[in-house]
């Protein structure tokens, strides 16, 4: 039986439409079955809620900050007589127990001396104690027919970095310092006391005992400022002899032999007062005292 081409051509073109008007009839938005759909994901999240279960758990089994403190363990009986039976079987050494005996005493006794000599030294710097004659050989020049020792009138009000620079001056000039009275009053010695040490030390970050200290006497006579009236800080002035002796050791002709002819105020370098002290006609006093400052 023949077959027509032109039937043939017409049943493609038939179905094609076909094919065609199905595509344009499925509704838009929807995935059609072959489109992918994810693989996993609620397997993923059962997994997820799992560890937060774990974790939870974790938390709750973990103990407290106070259960993680270092806090020994009980000793046993076993390890208490191990510990005693060491101790008795320990072997006695007769020479390292005579050398720990003697540091422990040689220790006492270098701090005895420590003690008495510091003592001694803030005595002195107080006024309380006359010095000794070697300090005075340090600290003053030495003695001639006629001499004079610089002596700077100041107050505890005053900067505590001016009192440093002006110590440091009057150690090469051999000078004192001299105070109205005591820091705090006389029934207290501490705050003098250590206002002297921050004065005199030469580090003034060092703290202690073993800081080397100025080599300048520092005294504490308001007799002495009624004398000069002394109205106002710093004052200089040149006296005869040693300002830091008793007032019963000390040799004077009569009172106006320990006063000083001239005083100086400012607030100024010791070389400037002593350049003020000459032109009132005190070249003579201050000859020795700018020399020895002049001098490095």
């Amino acid at each position: 039986m023949r077959i027509s081409r032109p039937s043939s051509l017409n049943l493609a073109t038939a179905l094609a439409i076909t094919a065609s008007a199905s595509a344009l009839a499925a509704p838009r938005g929807k995935p059609s079955r072959s489109d992918p759909t994810p693989i996993g994901a609620p397997s993923t999240g059962a997994k997820a809620m799992e560890a937060l279960a774990k974790a939870r758990a974790r938390q709750r089994d973990t103990p407290s900050a106070e259960a993680l403190s270092p806090v020994l363990p009980a000793a046993s009986a076993a390890m208490r007589k191990r510990a005693f039976e060491a101790l008795h079987t320990r072997k006695p050494a007769p020479a390292l127990e005579d050398r720990a005996r003697a540091a422990r005493l040689g220790g006492q006794a270098q701090l005895a001396r420590d003690r008495e000599a510091m003592g001694r030294r803030l005595s002195q710097a107080l006024g309380l104690e006359a010095p000794s004659t070697q300090a005075i050989v340090d600290t003053v020049a030495p003695a001639s027919a006629r001499s004079w020792v610089p002596v700077l009138f100041v107050s505890s009000s005053m900067p505590i970095t001016t009192l440093r620079t002006y110590a440091g001056q009057l150690e090469r000039a051999h000078g004192v310092l001299a105070f109205r009275g005591m820091l705090g009053g006389l029934k207290k010695v501490g705050p003098m006391a250590q206002l002297s040490a921050q004065i005199l030390r030469r580090d003034p970050g060092c703290e202690g005992p073993a800081c080397a200290m100025r080599n300048v006497q520092l005294i504490i006579d308001p007799i002495l400022f009624r004398q000069h009236g002394v109205a106002r800080v710093p004052a200089l002035g040149l006296l005869p002899g040693d300002p830091t002796q008793p007032y019963c050791e000390r040799k004077e002709e009569g009172p106006a032999s320990a006063q000083a002819a001239h005083l100086v105020y400012g607030d100024a370098a010791l070389s400037g007062l002593f350049e003020a002290y000459a032109r009132l006609g005190g070249k003579e006093e201050v000859r020795d005292a700018q020399t020895r400052l002049e001098r490095r």
